[in-house]
């Protein structure tokens, strides 16, 4: 499943194609993706603006001119296709530094490019074309007005985002205090930071020396101020999203950037999907191990994560 940098990224491919732009047709292929789509969902989306495009946790938002946002997930398999327009002289007439045609959420899975599962296509003005492709409809769209938005049971309780100023070291000694789950359980809890995602937290860990088996409350001291774990993690936290995102993301097979390159941070991957090979530690010689928390693969090193 794509985690916050692979969405990041297909928000920064979307936001100089859609935002400023209005939608000036709709195509909807089929009634429902996980969920229904919104009630005439065509209807209320041609003739809108696109005011912004921004990202909440793992989900899109598209602000809308008439007041509603248009939540996307990706699911599983999904994925987004920008095509742009090109005039005769073979120049992209919408926006400099976006590719003519580029694939924004194309991931590990074989989701193959069948035109069969291009479930919605919003044709905006100036030529672009923006594809949800969908093999296994595990991915949902939904409308809401910007006002219900925060009210909305995936929104509600959502903790801090990881790269704002809102996770601090306080921040999360006060949701770690007492608390009796081992860390990476924690940390994948999306009410207590919003957004992250197994592979994240597990390269996270390692940076911070971390076992994932450590209780969470051990991030916060007796008296409630945060521990030095708590600063330490929250800076590896920051490092590997950052990387990954200027990666364009590690579960992503055939992004490019603007520049032809491919978004590949699994190739820096210190732990994950590693088991059995050497720590990267040149002072560590412990050995990358498997196990299973709350039914997700954890990899980690015995040896350098305490």
């Amino acid at each position: 499943m794509p985690e916050l940098p692979e969405v990041e990224t297909v928000c920064r491919g979307l936001a100089p194609v859609m935002a400023g732009k209005r939608i000036v047709r709709v195509i909807q292929r089929r009634p429902d993706l996980r969920f229904p789509f919104p009630v005439r969902f065509k209807t209320r989306l041609e003739g809108q603006r696109v005011e912004s495009i921004e990202r909440r946790a793992k989900y899109i938002l598209a602000t809308l001119s008439g007041g509603e946002v248009l939540v996307i997930h990706l699911g599983m398999s999904g994925r987004i296709t920008v095509a742009e327009k090109i005039s005769a002289a073979g120049v992209n007439n919408n926006c400099a530094g976006v590719p003519a045609s580029s694939i924004l959420g194309d991931y590990i899975y074989e989701s193959g490019s069948d035109p069969k599962h291009d479930h919605a296509v919003f044709h905006l003005e100036g030529g672009a074309t923006i594809t949800y492709n969908d093999p296994r409809r595990f991915g949902f769209m939904l409308l809401y007005g910007a006002g219900e938005l925060i009210e909305q049971p995936m929104f509600r309780s959502l903790g801090v985002e990881p790269l704002s100023p809102m996770l601090s070291p306080a921040y999360l000694a006060l949701r770690a205090i007492g608390r009796r789950s081992d860390l990476k359980a924690f940390l994948l809890d999306q009410r207590h930071i919003a957004g992250l995602g197994n592979i994240y937290v597990s390269e996270a860990l390692h940076r911070a020396n971390l076992s994932p088996t450590r209780l969470a409350s051990s991030l916060a001291l007796r008296s409630g101020a945060p521990s030095p774990r708590a600063e330490v993690l929250i800076a590896a936290i920051r490092i590997v999203l950052e990387k990954a995102i200027a990666a364009g993301g590690s579960t992503l097979r055939d992004f490019r950037h603007s520049d032809g390159t491919f978004g590949a941070f699994q190739e820096e991957f210190l732990v994950y999907d590693r088991a059995g090979q050497p720590c990267v530690r040149a002072s560590c010689g412990g050995t990358i191990n498997r196990l299973v928390q709350s039914g997700r693969s954890t990899f980690w090193c015995p040896k350098c994560q305490k």
